[in-house]
């Protein structure tokens, strides 16, 4: 196995040690640079072509996210893992844009570290759970106003059940999925046949599937 080529771009000093360390424990890894400013990072990831770069947010000058974006643009090859506290929306969407491969938070574990050091140099993309999680409900979220805007007559319980519906689930499994019971399920598909103007579960599975459901 090749070497992994690592360039850490952090403006804490003493956390850049601790990375050091434990990324240099990585069997493989080689430290090729540091840095301390997102302008640095820049200049250094052209200098060195790292495999990764873990990078953090928030540094003087030009952010993480921007130094990011810069680095993807002139060296697409190159995987930007961003380390940061900041576990906002708008930081982890503004990182994903800019072209990171990862988004972990720090205080994430060493095993949860070297793991998505070693995937983002494979060319994978992996954020930690917590991230994961969010970025999942985002997309979620987005699915259903998409499917309000095409179902307006359903309830959301009903666009819920529809969407199972579409995914091929029986009535005892969507109660169980969704807490509820047998006969209120069946009570909702009678009243989504109805609205969709539908007969039976075979027309309403292609509708909802031709609408992206399921």
């Amino acid at each position: 196995m090749d070497a992994i080529r690592i360039l850490i771009a952090d403006d804490h000093p003493l956390f850049r040690d601790g990375l050091r360390s434990l990324i240099g424990s990585l069997p493989g890894a080689e430290i090729v640079g540091e840095a301390d400013t997102g302008s640095a990072a820049i200049e250094l990831s052209a200098q060195h072509q790292p495999d990764v770069v873990v990078m953090d947010i928030h540094m003087p000058g030009i952010n993480g996210i921007e130094a990011t974006r810069r680095i993807v643009a002139d060296s697409p090859h190159i995987g930007v893992l961003v380390l940061t506290m900041f576990e906002d929306d708008e930081s982890v969407f503004a990182a994903m844009r800019a072209g990171a491969r990862g988004y972990l938070l720090k205080g994430s574990s060493r095993r949860e570290l070297l793991r998505a050091v070693e995937a983002v140099a494979d060319g994978d993309a992996i954020f930690s759970p917590a991230i994961a999680g969010r970025i999942r409900d985002f997309f979620a979220g987005q699915v259903g106003t998409a499917s309000r805007a095409i179902f307006p007559e359903l309830t959301d319980r009903e666009r819920q059940i529809l969407d199972l519906i579409a995914k091929g689930e029986a009535n005892p499994v969507i109660a169980r999925h969704l807490s509820i019971s047998e006969k209120t399920v069946r009570n909702n598909v009678s009243n989504i046949f109805s609205k969709l103007q539908v007969a039976d579960r075979a027309q309403a599975i292609v509708r909802a599937r031709q609408a992206g459901m399921g």
